[in-house]
């Protein structure tokens, strides 16, 4: 599942549309964005690695994204944005869709967190650049890849860290992600098309067009005994970083 869209160069109005009706249930874990709040904890295991490697930071350290500027794009209603904001950094989320934006305020509000959420198309919001940019499970929504990741860079500030997950593009991710987890309700019906999914060959040539370089893929994989953990199986879904060249 996504956390929502991007810009109008890449939208796909069905796509926002699509998220814009999941809005009110965003934050309810057994809703239809459970398995987002189900993935949060591994992403966030990640995020947390890739933040201390790359700028040294005290893995003991609660906020070693302070002082930093931190940008989510596809944002959705925040899930990703507000444990940014707790790990210390000024937050912006951007996303396509209006009812989004407005439940990720409201909720950000009732927080007590200071979040910049914007509507609308990243290339022409002029937000400057970033230390942490973040694009999670999104890039299989938009219709303009190799455009989506130049904004990225775009925003990337000298010496940033990018860092973006998405489905990979094989059988395992066409029988469960597509076929099995929408038929029993475990993603909305409607929201992966298996087609638009990017493998990491493919993510690491449209980094590297960007001007980027890609870090290591690490996998997200599930058992029944672990449940959705990090993993050197990229078959389902996975994670990258990247800088600049």
């Amino acid at each position: 599942m996504s956390d929502a869209t991007v810009s109008a160069a890449t939208i796909r109005p069905g796509e926002a549309a699509h998220f814009g009706k999941l809005a009110a249930e965003w934050w309810d874990p057994k809703g239809s964005s459970a398995m987002l709040h189900r993935l949060g904890p591994v992403r966030l295991a990640f995020l947390r690695e890739a933040i201390d490697a790359h700028w040294g930071s005290d893995p003991e350290s609660l906020k070693p994204l302070a002082g930093k500027r931190a940008l989510d794009v596809g944002c959705g209603a925040g899930l990703l944005a507000e444990p940014l904001a707790r790990l210390g950094a000024e937050v912006t989320g951007v996303d396509a869709a209006d009812e989004t934006i407005a439940a990720a305020r409201g909720h950000a509000y009732g927080a007590g967190l200071s979040i910049d959420y914007r509507q609308g198309e990243l290339a022409q919001l002029g937000l400057g650049t970033f230390d942490l940019v973040t694009a999670m499970e999104v890039i299989e929504h938009v219709a303009d890849k190799p455009a989506f990741v130049a904004q990225l860079a775009a925003h990337l500030a000298p010496g940033g860290l990018l860092v973006v997950s998405t489905p990979n593009r094989t059988p395992q991710s066409q029988l469960l992600m597509v076929g099995l987890a929408e038929a029993v309700g475990a993603i909305p019906r409607g929201t992966h098309e298996w087609d638009d999914f990017v493998t990491p060959d493919e993510l690491g040539d449209l980094l590297a067009e960007a001007g980027l370089v890609m870090g290591r893929a690490r996998g997200i994989a599930f058992s029944p005994m672990k449940g959705l953990h990090l993993s050197d199986d990229l078959s389902l879904n996975y994670l990258v970083t990247a800088r600049r060249a």
